[in-house]
């Protein structure tokens, strides 16, 4: 079968929130738009969270675009929270297995939801934490950042993991996707792609001074401009 392309998930993290509307509309043809939801504990640091993503779905409905909405909680416990984060909007759930005791249930929880279900490692995280969800989740995440802000510089022993996680996810015949969180710009998003990675989130890359848009062909000629 030919590759996939790699698809492409905007973090409205970095966007400008004054004009949120605007900023969602301006990435409209990625595949993915990536929310991430911070609490403080968890991470050090505090984002937004249903409001916000409430607002997201309603933009997102009123373009009419087939984007999906892709929750990343990093919080504590998600398992309180994903009823209310899938009211709210969420196409796409994934939590962090250093968040909770019950991700087995959490996965569980939000396929019953009707969602897409993802499991995320952190940076120092052994990549045997996931083993025992694959196969029942829709997505892996791999942090190529230590979690909590923005603007992070991108982890080169990322590509290693990818590597390896692809291989795992290939042994064990599974369809989900890969997806890598952290430092993404035009400058890796290619090796990444060809470590295995089929979805990239980034933020400070797109919206960058220039415009969400000039930073979405960025990322696009740079992935076009591999083998895979």
């Amino acid at each position: 079968m030919p590759p996939t392309p790699t698809k492409l998930a905007p973090s409205i993290l970095a966007s400008d929130f004054t004009r949120l509307g605007r900023e969602i509309e301006a990435v409209r043809t990625a595949e993915y738009l990536h929310v991430d939801v911070m609490d403080g504990l968890f991470v050090p640091n505090i984002s937004f969270g249903f409001p916000v993503l409430e607002a997201a779905r309603r933009t997102r409905d009123a373009l009419g675009s087939a984007q999906v909405l892709d929750v990343h909680l990093m919080i504590q416990s998600p398992e309180r929270y994903l009823q209310a984060f899938a009211d709210a909007g969420a196409d796409s759930i994934t939590v962090h297995v250093e968040s909770t005791a019950h991700v087995h249930r959490c996965v569980q929880t939000i396929r019953e939801l009707g969602k897409r279900a993802g499991v995320v490692l952190n940076p120092g995280t052994p990549l045997e934490a996931v083993r025992p969800v694959l196969d029942s989740v829709d997505l892996v995440l791999v942090m190529s950042v230590n979690p909590g802000f923005g603007g992070q510089s991108f982890l080169p022993q990322t590509y290693g993991r990818v590597q390896a996680l692809r291989a795992l996810l290939d042994e064990l015949g599974s369809r989900a996707e890969l997806q890598v969180d952290g430092g993404v710009t035009a400058s890796n998003a290619r090796a990444l792609a060809d470590a295995g990675a089929s979805v990239l989130v980034a933020g400070s890359s797109v919206y960058g001074a220039d415009g969400a848009e000039a930073g979405l062909e960025r990322l696009r000629a740079a992935l076009a401009g591999g083998t895979r």
